[in-house]
């Protein structure tokens, strides 16, 4: 079985499958740590502390930022509280600050869900419901997120990983992400239009995280037997690679100089839709009464 622990996160429960380990924090579903042979995959953060940086969390009912926390639902506006103030957005969703509750719990698989409950700027009841699979080869996280309005509900999903290779600084490591396109950004990290990945921000042949510093998000994604993948390699060859299925259309890139206890940390965010896709429309989907969507990504170490 799973064991159990109660740090700031919530309650925590790891999972072990062979040489892997995963921590997964029921505060916003978070992955707290990804572990293979002794190995961090993932960057974490102490008992005492809750994710850094939006690390591991899951991302729902949008990922990444809705412009002034403004949108227009059937021609009302609509006004979300702002949850960054420095640049006065609503950012990553509503369940970030939310205990998810357990419903299925094994030695290598946990169940959460968590509700999200009309309110102002978003008038709408849903479940957001993730499940972590290990086995020895890969996790596998599916997210579902079920209407339980009488209405149509707009949305789109996402995750906020960072990723690494422990006994490697990550400025040394590769990133390496199959996209032809860009979306160009404003003061308030608010997209202003697709242009064609050039320079630092074109990662198809591989670019050095000490080389980078950006915060942006890539489409066109390359989609090989289905699924997108994206990949951080270290100068001996050992990678870890995120994939991601076709619902994940999106790929949002943060290099960050701030992580605790690093010097430089990269997420690698799946997402079905850019920011601000309330007011773009973007990759936005909407969900009839009753129904369920569901997407996968995870997480594939490649240490042999």
């Amino acid at each position: 079985m799973t064991s159990e622990t109660r740090p700031a996160s919530g309650t925590n429960y790891t999972l072990r499958a062979g040489a892997a380990t995963v921590v997964v924090a029921t505060l916003a579903a978070a992955l707290r740590s990804y572990r293979y042979d002794g190995v961090a995959l993932t960057e974490t953060w102490g008992d005492d502390a809750i994710p850094a940086g939006g690390g591991g969390i899951l991302l729902a009912p949008w990922p990444n930022r809705v412009a002034d926390g403004r949108w227009t639902l059937h021609g009302k506006d609509q006004r979300l509280d702002i949850t960054e103030p420095s640049k006065g957005n609503a950012i990553h969703g509503l369940l970030r600050n939310t205990g998810y509750r357990a419903v299925d719990v094994g030695a290598s698989r946990v169940v959460l869900d968590a509700e999200i409950f009309p309110q102002h700027g978003y008038p709408f009841h849903l479940i957001h419901r993730a499940t972590y699979e290990l086995t020895e080869e890969q996790l596998t996280v599916t997210q579902e997120l079920t209407n339980l309005s009488a209405d149509p509900a707009p949305f789109a999903l996402g995750a906020h990983p960072y990723l690494k290779i422990s006994d490697v600084p990550t400025e040394d490591l590769t990133l390496t992400l199959r996209a032809a396109e860009m979306f160009e950004a404003d003061d308030q990290s608010i997209p202003t239009g697709r242009a064609a990945v050039s320079g630092q921000h074109d990662l198809r042949k591989g670019q050095r995280i000490g080389d980078i510093r950006f915060d942006t998000a890539f489409t066109d994604l390359d989609l090989v037997d289905g699924r997108h993948e994206h990949v951080l390699s270290a100068p001996d060859g050992r990678r870890v690679t995120l994939w991601a299925d076709a619902a994940f259309a999106y790929a949002h890139v943060f290099i960050s100089t701030i992580y605790p206890g690093v010097s430089k940390a990269v997420a690698v965010e799946p997402m079905t839709a850019p920011a601000n896709a309330f007011n773009s429309g973007e990759g936005l989907r909407w969900l009839e009464p009753g129904a369920t969507f569901s997407a996968k990504w995870g997480i594939l170490p490649g240490l042999g």
